[in-house]
């Protein structure tokens, strides 16, 4: 066996053993234990905390230098950037995560013991953070530590920090993403030198199903705009008035109603993406969506015609109906309602002619007869896609394949959204994602869990996939110039 295989057999085998001693479950009860609530005004403290008294202590240890900084956008929590720099000639890769959660709606868990102490119960660790996303940095960088403990131990040096991993690594670490990621792109256009990089590889998200690596390489994008109907002051008798006078409620279901039909398919013709590339359906063709313990059932007949579950959550446009009001629907009274109001939600990817969301709207309901509809103005994130036959994407794939012997399900993009737009757009890098979740750890709600066999198996492949990226460094795809 060459000597390189052995070194990565060495640092598969620390992993596993740093996972079974109780380590990890350790690091992460110290993290789950910081109220790091961004949600929450008065955060500020533990989100500081967080970074400089738990991340920033244990990359120094790792041979990074670094620095907690500001937001540029107060009030919000700040950012962690620390170094590993090794050789000029060598890649660099960015690695991300979020040290904030979302609020702990203590009094609403039923499992573990609460949002604020790791607890296992069976395969589930419980704590808010653990699936999103202590856990799954926290897995990343244990499995940077095994690696530089295997390196050590082979070079015969005492600390791990002074091992080589063969290549640069730069950590970046906000703690607003549960609120935006408010002042993330402005920081990175100002620091784009100092995170200068070849490559993303970050963990959030949900694996595709709990027993199979997945890797995605961007996400859909969101839009979230409000459609409004103003018709008079106050409200009229139904008996005296009705027949006389526009039911605001009637005219913006009707208006709903022609931007999508009632099975989900978009009718604007200027929100519908443009049609599915080949490799991206090649990628989608054999992944199964749901059937795990806790997912709802699909609905085969929801959603543009003629694509496959995957495709229609993966590769193209929603738009849906976050909530709708009229009158008083706790209270209604016989009585015409003068208003009328809804918030609308769109994922979109790659392509999508996001920037005249509005003009689009108001043109199309115009057309139809609802030109005193109001369209807001729309927030949007935008969509990223890095095409799947990237150098990248395929090297990492081999990698995790190697040491999982399964073949990870490839997803061009997540359904969901993330602030991959920063790192792609900002910083023009190759991203790619490796989850360490599942899709019913009840993230955003009571009783988040990180799965124990997921959370191993991603110690393992992130373990063999730092061990490669040494072993391979002289032959990857470079990003940036260098001496």
């Amino acid at each position: 066996m060459p000597a390189s295989a052995t070194g990565r057999e060495a640092a598969l085998a620390r992993a596993r053993a740093h996972f079974d001693s109780g380590a990890f479950a350790s690091d992460l009860a110290r993290r789950v234990a910081h109220r790091t609530e961004s949600q929450d005004p008065a955060s500020g403290p533990a989100l500081h905390a967080y970074l400089g008294q738990e991340l920033l202590p244990t990359l120094q240890r790792l041979g990074f230098q670094g620095a907690v900084h500001p937001n540029p956008v107060a009030p919000f929590g700040p950012l962690l950037v620390a170094t590993r720099h090794e050789d000029d000639a060598a890649p660099t890769v960015l690695m991300y995560g979020h040290g904030d959660v979302i609020r702990g709606q203590d009094a609403s868990w039923k499992r573990g013991a609460g949002p604020w102490t790791l607890a296992a119960d069976g395969e589930r660790l419980y704590g808010r953070g653990t699936a999103d996303n202590k856990g799954q940095h926290s897995i990343n960088l244990a499995a940077l530590e095994q690696v530089l403990a295997a390196r050590a131990q082979a070079a015969g040096l005492d600390e791990p920090g002074r091992a080589r991993l063969g290549f640069n690594l730069t950590w970046l670490v906000e703690t607003g993403e549960e609120t935006g990621s408010p002042g993330l792109a402005a920081f990175c256009a100002a620091h784009a030198d100092a995170l200068r990089a070849d490559v993303l590889i970050a963990s959030d998200g949900p694996r595709l199903r709990r027993e199979r690596p997945t890797v995605f390489l961007g996400s859909r994008g969101v839009a979230n705009f409000e459609l409004s109907l103003n018709l008079r002051e106050g409200g009229h008798h139904s008996g005296n008035w009705g027949g006389l006078l526009r039911n605001p409620g009637t005219v913006l279901a009707n208006a709903i109603a022609c931007l999508v039909d009632g099975r989900g398919r978009i009718l604007v013709e200027g929100l519908r993406p443009p049609p599915i590339p080949a490799n991206v359906r090649e990628a989608l063709r054999d992944l199964a969506f749901g059937g795990d313990p806790g997912d709802p059932e699909v609905d085969t007949d929801w959603g543009e015609p003629g694509l496959t579950p995957g495709e229609r959550v993966i590769a193209w446009n929603t738009l849906e109906v976050l909530a709708c009001r009229t009158g008083n629907p706790d209270h209604p009274v016989n009585a015409i309602p003068p208003s009328a109001k809804a918030t609308m939600h769109m994922r979109f990817v790659v392509g999508t002619d996001i920037g005249r969301l509005r003009e689009h709207v108001q043109a199309h309901l115009a057309r139809h007869g609802f030109g005193l509809v109001e369209v807001g103005p729309a927030t949007v994130t935008q969509a990223t896609r890095l095409d799947p036959d990237n150098p990248w994407v395929r090297w990492t794939l081999a990698s995790i394949e190697r040491t999982t012997g399964k073949a990870p399900a490839l997803l061009p993009n997540l359904g969901g959204s993330l602030p991959n737009d920063v790192f792609a757009d900002i910083l023009s890098l190759p991203t790619v994602w490796i989850p360490h979740s599942y899709p019913a750890c009840s993230q955003h709600a009571p009783d988040e869990h990180l799965l124990a066999p997921v959370a191993r198996e991603g110690l393992e492949l992130m373990t063999g996939l730092f061990w490669d990226l040494g072993e391979d460094a002289a032959h990857l795809p470079r990003n940036t110039p260098h001496a």
